[in-house]
């Protein structure tokens, strides 16, 4: 066994995967690879986001197809009860590399220099008798093997294959010796029997020419293969949930809280996927929790967004409020050094897992993520009237509680008095995004449902108190180009507090008032003004008295 050359590391990492509790057998993807290997000279590059798996499935490859390494792990696997199982388990030659490991260096030289050593060092282990020695290149030294060892042949596998070109220090020069070398250590070579690499980045972006254009290359966003082996399917976390339920004596996690953190993924073909990591790492802490980690609470989002604020602002405040954008997503754009374009940022986001994608449309997917784009706006000044309106919102809950309306028309006011934009609000869905702006502090102590079912029909915006059971509970109604009275009146009407009081004869768990809030903006209005209006369904009225829509109270 050798430090890349039938690494005893893949099984190594892949056995302790499979002894985790929470475990998922994806080794259906092996027959897929069966015949690619058999047919030889064959090219596969599958790109992701991060945390979906793919480091897990370059050792799993390595370990199934590697000499040398007791693959019996895979008897009780999936994997055993397909033809060739037993023809290919252990049977090739496979050089194993984890691209992104770079242990004490800080040039590209040294980094490369380093794999080519290894890889060479490892050859002539295993190849006493060929002619090689240690000033030929990897492929002069493969061919050499090849020739003389009755057809030997190898797999490779390339984790992490775009890692050095986010390093400050790689130069244009350096991405094209790269380029060159897997080129000349891969294509057309006769000792390939199969080339397998993962990756974020497509690889069609950085190849000017033909260099390492024999790879077929596998995104979430445009094909289809392979697509439900990466992230866990809805029955797979189903399966874990139940695993968990089984494995917990108190369980504290639900499969509803599961969907709500960590689901909003697709395919192409529209399968829905969840980020692997997270659901692993919540029921094993028995607690839904972000486990997206990063070097700050915001700064993964903005570092895409700094660039092109103006242009991207209005799409994060609609994308906070839950609504999708149109935008042109192309994986090639999140190659690009300066990201400019609304676009470029947009499709880079998709590609590194802040948004998902799907027929033209941009989303934030869970709750996980959204709460990244939350950070961010709270934090960041130069986003605008969006980072304005999300500083007021603990005002605009207290405000709202207080049934103090002036306040509460000020601050949404606001957006129109500081910046243009979105803020012309065409319908409902866009002040909608304001509306959710300007209540996000409200997230802290609320699980704020959109479009939940209430009664008869749909309200725009529900909120349950999260911990705090007597604290107020709080229905909005939005309106536009209708006053605010009207909005209270549907609320009432469609009787959505049903939400709070509950069945007939039941226990209800929410014992605070009951707040009905409208809120309504006249687009076709020359001062552009809002109304706003609370009424409490139940509990104690406001001391203060009647309140008026327009924004005063009186007596």
């Amino acid at each position: 066994m050798g430090f890349y050359l039938n690494s005893n590391k893949p099984v190594s990492l892949y056995l302790s995967e499979t002894r985790n509790p929470y475990f998922v057998d994806k080794t259906e993807i092996l027959c897929e690879l069966m015949p690619l290997v058999e047919r030889g000279n064959q090219y596969i590059c599958i790109t992701r986001t991060r945390r979906f798996g793919k480091t897990i499935m370059a050792n799993m490859i390595g370990a199934f197809f590697g000499k040398n390494n007791k693959g019996v792990m895979f008897d009780t696997l999936s994997v055993a009860a397909q033809e060739g199982y037993n023809k290919h388990r252990n049977q090739h030659n496979v050089i194993c590399i984890s691209l992104n490991e770079m242990p004490g260096t800080r040039t590209y030289a040294a980094y490369i220099d380093r794999i080519k050593q290894k890889l060479l060092d490892d050859l002539m282990k295993a190849y006493p008798e060929a002619a090689i020695s240690e000033t030929d290149t990897l492929w002069d030294a493969l061919n050499t093997i090849h020739e003389e060892s009755e057809d030997e042949k190898f797999i490779f596998v390339f984790d992490e294959w775009d890692f050095i070109f986010h390093r400050s220090f790689v130069t244009d020069e350096d991405k094209i010796s790269y380029i060159s070398f897997l080129s000349s250590l891969l294509k057309d070579q006769p000792y390939v029997e199969l080339a397998y690499m993962t990756g974020i980045l497509p690889i069609a972006k950085y190849s000017s020419g033909s260099e390492i254009n024999m790879f077929l290359e596998y995104t979430m966003a445009s094909k289809e293969r392979f697509g439900e082996y990466f992230g866990f399917t809805d029955n797979e976390v189903k399966m874990l949930y139940e695993r968990y339920k089984t494995n917990t004596l108190e369980p504290m996690v639900t499969l509803k809280g599961l969907r709500k953190w960590y689901d909003g993924y697709e395919t192409m073909s529209g399968v829905k996927l969840y980020n692997p990591r997270s659901i692993v790492a919540s029921l094993s802490d028995n607690q839904l929790a972000d486990y997206w980690t990063s070097s700050g609470p915001y700064d993964e989002v903005f570092y895409y967004v700094k660039n092109n604020i103006a242009g991207v602002r209005d799409d994060i405040a609609k994308m906070i409020a839950g609504e999708e954008v149109r935008a042109q997503v192309s994986e090639y754009s999140a190659t690009s050094t300066e990201i400019k374009t609304r676009d470029e940022v947009l499709s880079a986001m998709v590609v590194y897992g802040f948004l998902t994608a799907n027929d033209g449309r941009e989303s934030i997917p869970n709750k996980e993520l959204m709460d990244k784009f939350v950070d961010m706006v709270k934090k960041e000044n130069s986003l605008g009237y969006v980072y304005s309106l999300a500083k007021e919102s603990e005002r605009m809950l207290e405000a709202t509680k207080a049934a103090d309306t002036e306040t509460m028309t000020a601050i949404l006011q606001q957006a129109h008095d500081t910046e243009t934009g979105m803020t012309g609000y065409n319908d409902e869905a866009e002040l909608s995004a304001i509306v959710k702006l300007v209540y996000l502090s409200a997230r802290d102590y609320y699980d704020m449902e959109r479009e939940d079912k209430a009664g008869v029909g749909y309200v725009d915006y529900i909120f349950y108190p999260k911990e705090n059971m007597s604290d107020d509970c709080i229905i909005v109604e939005l309106k536009v180009d209708h006053n605010a009275d009207e909005a209270i009146q549907q609320i009432k009407e469609r009787n959505y507090a049903q939400r709070f009081i509950g069945k007939l004869g039941e226990q209800t768990k929410f014992s605070g008032r009951i707040l009905a809030v409208g809120i309504s903006y006249f687009k076709n209005d020359k001062t552009k003004r809002h109304q706003c209006k609370v009424e409490v369904l139940r509990g104690k009225r406001f001391y203060t008295g009647k309140v008026n829509y327009s924004g005063g109270k009186s007596d």
